[in-house]
């Protein structure tokens, strides 16, 4: 019992120093091209800290357990947005520039579309629309990047604390790469080694998959999302966030459904339909619509937005626990 504790203990710690060396890198680079930082939360942050979910549904594709992507697809839009999203506008709620913002939400729904019509009227999704996925993914990629270069410098920039001596651009790189490597090694030894822990003290299994095993998925996101916060760097933290939806959709939904099809799963029904059909998809559209429509349109985010995700996100557990 020992060993799990001290692996949890330094998964702890991996996660905490990766985050830490993870957000460093990714606004120095944002510093050094004078980029948002919205934008690198929602490309190059978003990419690292989504890897975990990319490995573990290609695996899953792989060993014939496609249809796992679905459940993960849509189970971490609604943690990345309802619980860390929530926690982060709860805490710190600022202004947001609209045009920085506008393109990723409208590839986000653009993405939800293809996906949710799909899911409801062939209720199978295909190698063809796992490549329109992939595809959708290297489109949003491209443009974001060369939109990037042509927009002014960020003015969350300015605010933000100025480093006193600018590292270069290697050093940047090599602490991004770093971070997120330190963040999912991390994140691993924290969920295997606590659900060990919860085992031994006789925790419920069903418990321990609502906490441990969720939760764990989407900890590369918290941790960055904490420890932007920490930092001062709160669009960093938003744009990770609606950057990681959106490869939750068009990269690790793409790439499980390209190596291997599957229909949709049907693991529980509420009012005699498919939860997933009454439930999950209709909560992963709302909390997403809630959190950036009302930022869209006032051009800040209140903390009233961030309360009522989190009063959504406990609700939706609850439900999902009863069911």
């Amino acid at each position: 019992m020992i060993v799990p504790v001290l692996l949890f203990i330094v998964g702890l710690v991996m996660l905490i120093k990766g985050g830490d060396w993870f957000v460093d890198g990714a606004t120095g680079i944002a510093h050094r091209f004078h980029l948002p930082e919205l934008l690198i939360g929602a490309t190059v942050v978003s990419i690292g800290t989504t890897l975990p979910e990319v490995m573990v549904s290609a695996t899953s594709a792989l060993g014939g357990h496609g249809e796992i992507s679905y459940g993960n697809a849509i189970g971490s839009i609604i943690c990345n947005t309802a619980l860390i999203a929530a926690i982060t506008i709860s805490v710190r709620p600022g202004k947001v520039d609209p045009k920085t913002l506008k393109k990723p939400v409208m590839f986000f729904f653009l993405a939800a579309a293809i996906y949710v019509i799909n899911a409801y009227v062939t209720g199978y999704f295909s190698r063809l629309i796992g490549v329109v996925l992939l595809v959708l993914f290297v489109v949003y990629m491209v443009v974001t990047v060369r939109d990037a270069f042509k927009e002014p410098a960020a003015p969350e920039l300015e605010e933000a604390e100025a480093p006193a001596t600018e590292a270069s651009l290697g050093k940047n790189v090599a602490l991004l790469v770093i971070g997120a490597a330190i963040i999912a090694v991390g994140a691993k030894l924290l969920v295997d080694n606590g659900i060990i822990i919860a085992k031994a003290v006789g925790v419920p299994e069903s418990v321990i998959a609502l906490t441990f095993v969720a939760l764990g998925t989407s900890l590369p996101e918290l941790v960055t999302a904490i420890t932007s916060l920490v930092k001062g760097h709160g669009a960093l933290s938003l744009g990770n966030v609606i950057g990681a939806n959106i490869f939750n959709l068009v990269l690790v939904s793409g790439v499980s459904v390209t190596l291997a099809p599957f229909e949709v799963p049907c693991n529980s029904t509420l009012f005699n339909y498919n939860a997933s059909f009454v439930l999950d998809i209709p909560v992963m559209l709302g909390v997403m619509a809630l959190m950036t429509v009302p930022a869209l349109i006032n051009k800040k985010l209140a903390r009233w937005q961030g309360i009522l995700l989190l009063a959504i996100y406990f609700s939706f557990c609850i439900i999902q626990f009863t069911m």
